[in-house]
């Protein structure tokens, strides 16, 4: 049976979600803080949490990475973009704006567990046909393999993380850092020029689109 940790210092939302999460067969733990979460995760892994940001003590902002690499869904009130793609690209596997849909928050918690090995790492990222693997770092369009170099596959990866939200510039570069020093902003545009040409060779189709003035995407048909 999956267990879920439920944070969020609301009354009402933990015990509604507790409620329809048992129904759906998951076993679920609470915590009413970050404070108490940390004590909760120091005694027990979850498969995924349920985090709310505005906690009292430590926030869930905070939280997040200190979560052992658990999968964790946000569920907050804040809706701004710019808060949603920072907190994604921290670590959070997901992002649900209150008031939310419960069925469509069940079918994110499923699709998360599904990606998610037993160990909290994320196996693959999906858009479509196009196919990451985070464990061996392959990456194939329509089942052909696409060899890329590591700034390529970490941009591919931070852009497929985040399919429907414009990763700004900014954002790209202050994560593609800690792992690839030598992109710098005057280097972006040439890899990600490498990166869609790469993908395109295969089926003629264009996977990423840039954002005029903002950053980059994936791009939807």
């Amino acid at each position: 049976m999956k267990n879920i940790l439920v944070v969020d210092d609301d009354i009402n939302i933990g015990n509604m979600l507790e409620e329809v999460l048992t129904k759906e067969g998951y076993q679920v733990s609470r915590a009413y803080s970050g404070t108490e979460a940390l004590y909760v995760l120091s005694s027990k892994r979850p498969d995924l949490v349920l985090l709310d940001l505005m906690l009292p003590g430590l926030d869930g902002k905070e939280l997040l990475p200190r979560t052992g690499g658990i999968p964790v869904i946000v569920v907050s009130a804040k809706t701004s973009t710019e808060d949603k793609v920072s907190l994604l690209l921290e670590g959070a596997a997901d992002y649900v704006t209150k008031p939310f849909d419960i069925q469509e928050l069940l079918a994110r918690i499923t699709v998360q567990l599904r990606n998610f090995s037993s160990d909290g790492s994320s196996l693959r990222l999906v858009f479509e046909d196009l196919i990451l693997d985070t464990v061996s770092h392959n990456v194939s369009v329509e089942g052909h393999s696409v060899k890329l170099t590591p700034t390529e596959y970490a941009i591919l990866k931070l852009l497929m993380q985040n399919p429907s939200q414009v990763v700004t510039k900014s954002l790209l570069l202050d994560r593609l850092s800690e792992d690839t020093p030598d992109c710098m902003e005057s280097s972006l545009r040439v890899h990600i020029s490498n990166l869609r040409k790469k993908l395109r060779d295969v089926n003629g189709r264009d996977y990423i689109e840039a954002v005029w003035g903002i950053g980059f995407k994936m791009k939807e048909d």
